[in-house]
């Protein structure tokens, strides 16, 4: 019941159960075809470049920013937390020019702030995380696109935190590319970094192609800007995923399977459904911390629904009571970064774990807890308020 990863969906573990298949077998291409198709719903596009980056969801970052960045190139991170530290550190690597504009981690951006920033920089890629789980609060995107649009400006952001259980729609918030991960509220494991890609980020990216010298033909060339990277080259990518079946690497093939089954699970719930389900479980965790009489960090207007920050009681020890979860009930929730670690304690409900036992045993086991560190908590208030939160949605 941490901020991720969370326990997989078994529906997935099973799909990762299945046999292998060389990579250009038609049933390996096949779904890899609908792997695509599937993601194009989970994110609301019609991006043709919408597909799978093999590793971490730090994998699909490092392969957005280093393929839509050159060297020299301005980007703009707006910070307030953890994960925008995080694409600072990334563009820096791949030699961006990088300005920064930052808020007190637990709040967010208003969009003016953002367009003056554009003004003042004049970036060529405006990076940003969606959702931050170091801080729990979810920047609100819409408007930005037609800023960036405005001001002739990439528009880039990480959805790994949110997607699948947070509002979200690429095409109509104007984004150019959009990556994620399996592990927090699309239920899978971590390993595999969907992401899309508009046209416009795909020109850039195309601009600077270049096949590496062992499968190029005689008519390729190494372009003087090419990408820095060839694992995440995103223009080889493409063309390993399209029609061409570039032989670029060696697709990581269980997790295909498991990449392809949580989009097919969230879509057949339906987008809409899964982010109310989101909504009403992190709304009776929020309820019931707050039932036991613990604080919450963080402004709770921009909460993602997916995981709630409580602020550690005065006396108590945060690991202690981490460790007692643990051991005496298998349940883990998370500590924090920076400026947060070992003031808070962040508990996610999300994807498998965004349901109705989940949070019922995590806030009665946590009252007890409580109790046994010396705690002043509400008898029953967390489980209590909960209910309540449920009894409302009926």
């Amino acid at each position: 019941m941490g901020p991720g990863p969370i326990n997989a969906d078994p529906r997935v573990l099973r799909a990762m159960s299945a046999q292998l298949v060389g990579q250009y077998d038609p049933a390996m291409t096949a779904y890899m075809n609908e792997t695509m198709e599937l993601y194009r719903e989970v994110f609301q596009t019609a991006n043709e470049q919408t597909l799978l980056i093999d590793g971490t969801s730090r994998a699909g970052i490092e392969a957005a920013i280093v393929s839509l960045v050159a060297p020299g190139d301005r980007v703009l991170v707006p910070i307030f937390g953890r994960f925008g530290h995080l694409l600072r550190e990334i563009a820096e690597r791949v030699g961006a020019e990088v300005h920064v504009i930052e808020r007190e981690w637990g709040t967010v951006f208003t969009e003016a702030e953002i367009e003056r920033a554009i003004l003042a920089t004049k970036p060529k890629l405006l990076a940003v995380v969606h959702g931050d789980t170091s801080t729990t609060v979810a920047q609100p995107l819409e408007g930005l696109g037609e800023l960036c649009e405005k001001h002739g400006v990439l528009f880039y952001t990480d959805v790994t935190a949110s997607l699948g259980g947070n509002t979200f729609a690429a095409d109509a918030l104007g984004l150019d590319a959009v990556t994620a991960g399996l592990q927090k509220c699309l239920g899978g494991p971590s390993g595999s970094a969907p992401a899309t890609f508009s046209p416009r980020a795909v020109e850039v990216i195309d601009s600077r192609k270049s096949i590496e010298a062992g499968i190029a033909g005689s008519a390729d060339e190494i372009h003087a800007t090419r990408i820095r990277s060839n694992y995440f080259d995103l223009a080889m990518i493409f063309d390993y995923w399209g029609e061409k079946r570039l032989n670029h690497h060696t697709e990581a093939t269980s997790m295909l399977y498991g990449a392809r089954e949580c989009a097919r699970l969230l879509v057949d719930e339906g987008i809409t459904a899964a982010v109310e389900r989101h909504r009403l479980h992190g709304a009776a965790m929020l309820a019931g911390v707050q039932g036991l009489g613990l604080a919450t960090f963080g402004d709770l207007s921009v909460k993602m629904n997916n995981v709630v920050a409580v602020v550690i009681p005065d006396g108590v020890n945060g690991d202690a009571v981490r460790g007692e979860l643990l051991g005496d009930f298998g349940i883990e929730i998370g500590t924090s970064f920076g400026p947060l670690h070992g003031k808070v304690w962040r508990i996610g409900t999300m994807g498998y774990n965004a349901r109705t036992d989940a949070v019922l045993t995590t806030l009665a086991s946590l009252e007890q807890v409580l109790r046994r560190q010396g705690a002043v908590v509400t008898a029953g208030g967390g489980v209590g308020a909960a209910y309540d939160v449920y009894e409302d949605a009926r």
